[in-house]
């Protein structure tokens, strides 16, 4: 093997295995020889992947190269337009840095505080069932009540200005100022969805076999050794599927900021979410919709295969 062939080694050898399974030849070899009987039983989620996941997924790739207002059956090819507009949108740029934001309050924020009240909850404490179902709750409780709770408690004349009142701290405009508003709507989310991952790190603690503990504590390591040496490097599987999928859920924000200030003020909580759907059932522009839709899912896919390369690594995985 050349030198040069030797460098691209390992990117030559995945796109080598990703072209042989594609390989239609292959592919027809392997149905041929393969049992009939099994493609019935395949059958049903094959209609349904058919039907909502790859239709959808296509329509949307085709409105993107067309204008489409849906209230006419005519869609005009445009081409390479929608995304042409889309780069030079500034409402769409702020969508975007606006998540960012949300992203950059939420995430580890989320992390420290499900991972803080799982260590707690893990203990032998007095009624941990109920704590962990008052935890899990806000979760499964629908957003927009969530958000209207919310948004009475963030109002000029709410509980959190009433508390800073009787402390004689002035009021804040938890969602009257650009500043604050998308970091309050971070807090809330993640207050409502820290559940949810608080349950994933329990589940990842209680697995952790109680006799290493044991072993530490009579060799003389402390809570913090026995945490850090023992329960984080176990638990650093759960930490990447907490953080991949808090990423792909805080790009999806859209009901806290709809519900709350519907993206203001001045577009400072207008997420990409929401953005999309302005566009769509506001606008009438479903072909640009419909390219914000693919850049939001390119981007996410993107974002989060860095963060597992990047995390993996680090574990060494």
């Amino acid at each position: 093997m050349s030198a040069t062939t030797g460098r691209a080694g390992p990117a030559a050898g995945w796109l080598g295995r990703v072209a042989d399974t594609l390989n239609p030849r292959r592919i027809w070899r392997e149905i041929r020889h393969s049992n009939p009987v099994g493609y019935l039983f395949v059958l049903p989620y094959v209609l349904f992947f058919a039907v909502f996941v790859a239709y959808p997924f296509g329509f949307a790739f085709y409105l993107t190269v067309h204008n489409w207002n849906i209230v006419r059956p005519e869609k005009p090819f445009v081409g390479a337009r929608n995304f042409e507009i889309l780069l030079q949108d500034p409402l769409f740029w702020k969508a975007l840095g606006n998540t960012a934001v949300f992203l950059a309050v939420h995430i580890p924020l989320q992390i420290a505080v499900a991972l803080l009240l799982a260590v707690v909850l893990n203990q032998p404490l007095r009624a941990r069932g109920v704590f962990r179902t008052a935890y899990f709750l806000p979760y499964v409780t629908s957003g927009a009540i969530v958000s209207l709770v919310w948004l009475r408690l963030y109002a000029d004349d709410g509980l959190l200005n009433q508390a800073l009142a009787a402390v004689g701290l002035g009021p804040v405009g938890w969602l009257s100022d650009p500043r604050v508003a998308m970091p309050a709507i971070a807090v809330m989310a993640t207050w409502k969805n820290v559940g949810y991952y608080l349950m994933i790190f329990l589940a990842s603690l209680q697995s952790i076999p109680a006799q290493l503990y044991e072993e530490s504590y009579l060799n003389g390591a402390n809570a913090w050794q026995r945490f850090r040496y023992i329960t984080f490097p176990l638990l650093n599987p759960a930490f990447i599927l907490v953080v991949v999928l808090s990423t792909i859920g805080g790009f999806s924000l859209f009901v806290e900021p709809f519900v709350m200030t519907g993206g203001g003020p001045l577009d400072a909580t207008l997420s990409l979410v929401l953005y999309l759907y302005q566009q769509a059932f506001q606008f009438l522009r479903m072909g640009y919709a419909a390219t914000i839709g693919v850049v939001l899912a390119l981007l996410i896919f993107v974002v989060t295969l860095i963060q597992r390369r990047f995390l993996e690594r680090e574990v060494g995985y």
